[in-house]
Formats: C-alpha cells, sequence, structure tokens
C-alpha cells in the first residue's frame, strides 16, 4: 500500500509575505493516486468518525470512476459545506483516524479529497435539484457552520428558512475568525451562494434579543427556532497590565483582519497596529492563526507562549507545522505572568516563568507548575491574547427564560430543545469546539425540529 499523496503547498518565504492559500490542491492525477488507495470497505468505520456522517467511500468511489458531479451530490447529501470542511476540519482526529490503514500510518486523505471534490464542481449549477415546499417557516440566529447546516438539511427538506446574521455579512466564525490564507471568503461565498440558491434567507445587522426578541420571531410565524449564535466573548488572563495599549484579544484582531480586510487598508477602511516583535499567547488553532496573521502583517519576530508542550497543543498538526515553517518561534512550558507598559501606556515587555507538568488536571492534561526564580522578560510591542472564547451573552441574558448554565452556555436536553418549547440550540453556545463539531450538532438538531414539527 502506497503512501498517502501529501497536499501540495507554497513556499513558506513566499506565502508568509501575502494572504493568498498555503494549500494548492490536488491535480486529478494527484487526486486519482489517492482515491485508489481507498479500500471501500464494506463497512466503513471511517463514516463512525465523521460527525455529519459523510458517506466517505462513497464519494470516493464516483472520483474514481471520473464522476465529480456524482462525488459532490454525495457530498451534499450530508454537508453543505464540502469546499470548508476539506479545508479547516480535523480529519487526522475523526474520519481519518477510523480509517483502517491508520493504523499502518497510511489513512486515506479524505479531508484532501473532499476538498478536491468542492473546488472542481464549485461552478456547477444545481439543476437537479428539486424540493417541494411546505411553506413552514423556520429561523436560525447565527450564520456560522452550525446555522448554516441546520438550515441547509431544513432547507432540503422543504421548509422556509431565514437565518438572521448580527453582522453585515454572513458566515459567522467562518468569515472573521478563519484567515484568508486557510479559507478564502470567496470558496466560503460559493458554499452560502448555492444555500441562497435553494432558497435559504438572509437578514443581516440583526440581534436578535435586541433588535428583535425570540418571541417576535414566534409572532411572525415561525414555527421553531434554531439558535447558532457561538462564542465570540474572549477570554482574559486577569495579570498586571493586561489594559496596556496593543495588547490584543484574539477575536478583535482577526475579525479586523478576516471580516473587515485591515490586511489591504487603505483599499479597506479598517486599520490594525501591524507589531514588529509580537507574542501570541495560547495553543489552539486561533493562536496559530493569529501568530501567522502577524507574521503577513509584517512582523519582524512571533514568539508564541504556551503553558504545556508542545505536544499538549490543541491546535492542528498541519497548523503548527506551517507555523515553525513561517518563522513563528514556538516559547512552550512557559506562562505570562505580567504585562509591562512603557511611560505612554504601550506594552513595551511580558514577564514570563518557566514551568514544569506535573499531575493532570480535570481535563486530563499534566497541570503546569511554575518553577520558582525562572522569570525573565520577553520584549514586545503588541501581544495577542488566544485564550479560548465564551459564549456570546447577548441573547442568553435578554431571554430570561433560555436558561444557561454557569458558564452561560445555553442548557438543553438530548434533542438540542432549550428550556423554551421549540427553540433549539447547537454550535459554540452549547459547548462545540470545531467547526465540524458545530456542524454535526446542527445536523442532528435539524432532525430534531422536523420531529418536533411532524409529532
Amino acid at each position: 500500500m502506497s503512501h498517502k499523496i501529501e497536499m501540495p503547498q507554497r513556499d513558506p518565504q513566499i506565502r508568509k509575505k501575502d494572504f493568498k492559500q498555503v494549500n494548492i490542491g490536488y491535480t486529478k492525477e494527484e487526486m486519482l493516486l489517492e482515491a485508489k488507495r481507498c479500500l471501500q470497505c464494506k463497512t466503513p468505520i471511517c463514516v463512525k468518525g465523521c460527525p455529519v456522517e459523510i458517506n466517505i467511500p462513497g464519494f470516493i468511489k464516483c472520483l474514481l470512476e471520473d464522476k465529480p458531479k456524482a462525488a459532490i451530490e454525495v457530498l451534499n447529501q450530508k454537508t453543505s459545506l464540502p469546499a470548508v470542511c476539506g479545508r479547516v476540519c480535523p480529519q487526522e482526529n475523526q474520519c481519518e483516524k477510523n480509517c483502517v490503514l491508520s493504523m499502518k500510518n497510511k489513512s486515506i486523505a479524505i479531508g484532501n479529497l473532499e476538498r478536491y471534490t468542492a473546488d472542481v464542481t464549485a461552478n456547477d449549477k444545481d439543476e437537479n435539484i428539486c424540493i417541494e415546499k411546505n411553506n413552514v417557516k423556520i429561523a436560525v440566529i447565527g450564520s456560522g457552520p452550525a446555522g448554516l447546516t441546520c438550515g441547509g438539511d431544513l432547507l432540503k427538506q422543504g421548509y422556509d428558512v431565514t437565518v438572521f446574521e448580527s453582522l453585515h455579512d454572513t458566515g459567522g466564525v467562518l468569515r472573521y475568525g478563519i484567515p484568508e490564507f486557510r479559507l478564502p471568503k470567496e470558496v466560503l461565498d460559493v458554499e452560502i451562494n448555492k444555500l441562497k440558491n435553494l432558497g435559504m434567507k438572509f437578514v443581516l445587522n440583526t440581534l436578535i434579543g435586541r433588535t428583535k426578541t425570540i418571541q417576535d420571531l414566534f409572532e411572525e410565524g415561525f414555527k421553531a427556532i434554531f439558535v447558532a449564535v457561538g462564542a465570540g466573548l474572549p477570554t482574559f488572563p486577569n495579570l498586571p497590565g493586561e489594559n496596556l495599549n496593543h495588547i490584543y484579544c484574539a477575536n478583535e484582531f482577526l475579525v479586523r483582519v478576516n471580516l473587515m480586510r485591515s490586511y489591504n487598508f487603505p483599499n479597506y477602511d479598517t486599520p490594525v497596529y501591524r507589531g514588529k516583535n509580537v507574542v501570541v499567547v495560547g495553543g489552539g488553532n486561533t493562536a496559530m492563526d493569529s501568530a501567522r496573521t502577524a507574521i503577513r502583517l509584517g512582523a519582524e519576530t512571533v514568539k508564541l507562549i504556551y503553558r504545556r508542550s508542545e505536544n499538549e497543543m490543541p491546535a492542528r498538526l498541519e497548523e503548527r507545522i506551517h507555523a515553525k515553517e513561517e518563522g513563528i518561534e514556538f516559547v512552550t512550558l512557559t506562562n505570562p505572568i505580567k504585562f509591562i507598559g512603557d511611560e505612554k501606556g504601550f506594552v513595551k515587555g511580558v514577564e514570563c516563568v518557566k514551568v514544569e507538568l506535573r499531575e493532570p488536571d480535570e481535563s486530563g492534561r499534566k497541570k503546569p507548575k511554575a518553577l520558582e526564580g525562572s522569570n525573565y522578560i520577553l520584549e514586545t510591542d503588541m501581544i495577542i491574547l488566544a485564550l479560548g472564547l465564551n459564549p456570546n451573552p447577548i441573547l442568553t441574558s435578554l431571554t430570561r427564560a433560555l436558561k444557561t448554565d454557569s458558564k452561560g452556555y445555553v442548557l438543553c436536553d438530548e434533542t438540542y430543545m432549550t428550556s423554551i418549547p421549540g427553540v433549539f440550540a447547537g454550535g459554540d453556545i452549547v459547548g462545540g469546539d470545531t467547526v465540524i463539531a458545530a456542524m454535526g450538532m446542527g445536523k442532528q438538531a435539524a432532525k430534531n425540529i422536523i420531529h418536533y414539527l411532524t409529532k
């Protein structure tokens, strides 16, 4: 059995100077070589690893038969965002991890094949889709991966779906949180336009909870509501000096660059500070995105501080490899304890302490313990805090009947129904942590909404 065909990528010294895609995508020849490796298992356990249950052998078989249109039809049966999933899904922890060839470290590159399928059919029109409408109105709050997936599945079953988005453009975290070099906006737009062509309606600049209430939506004739407002409230470390100028939360930084295109200032009129010696605090995908964005904005050095070892980093291996190729320096087993400012209130340094890993904490990962006397200072003119996000609180704080837990996550039963009858929820607002996990929740919620409305 041959080895996996690796995804071609651009030279790190060239790509780190622009926001074009890092991964180039398979040629047809590369796709066929990879697709031929699939064993077409009679009991495909790779499917069990996919949160949206894609028929993986089915779409790969269509590719082998040179039928990309048939392959995308197989994908569309389960997902509304194949071009997105093919780029940002952690397949190595899901479908590819379950592949029977993974024991020999030769898993089929399912994500790369999914991306190929979506890209080569991007301009195809859905000519054969004929949906019988039932005129039952359903509201989706939030146009991120959970909302688009739930709405897309309901749409395909004949429901009249309207998506309410608080921002001025669609896509949620897919647009504002993931950089252009990983997920180009034009790729996302193709996926969303396909949903629009199926009949999905979008109402932008509408903050449900304030612009309209959930009760307003019911009074307007919506028979069920799916809440997918995500998690956009940043986490701060509560350290001295964290309010100094040029200390950003990753969410604000990435929104400016991704959604508002400040990397192309002044052609787009949202400026962003461009640090020369940047420090990023965190070890997840958002930290990697922030660090790699900073280097593209012209930083001379970017150091990524993480309190555990690289092996414990939650970021995808591919993103870590790409970051190091682009010159990001990983400073592991290190914790910031104080931010230092100059006389004008701008950050000029961060005091750090080295740590060692002790007994595991409640998450199962080893707990970092500071080493006495190991303090030292890193000079910096910009810090980006990528320490995770909490649930968006606006809708829940203004909707008293919508019950949450102590952290602000919406409480749901096993069907994703909230404390309000007819209101369901999914994605980061209930505790999802990846794009595909949010999509899986959206898919299950759609099934349960249909059951609720018909039974």
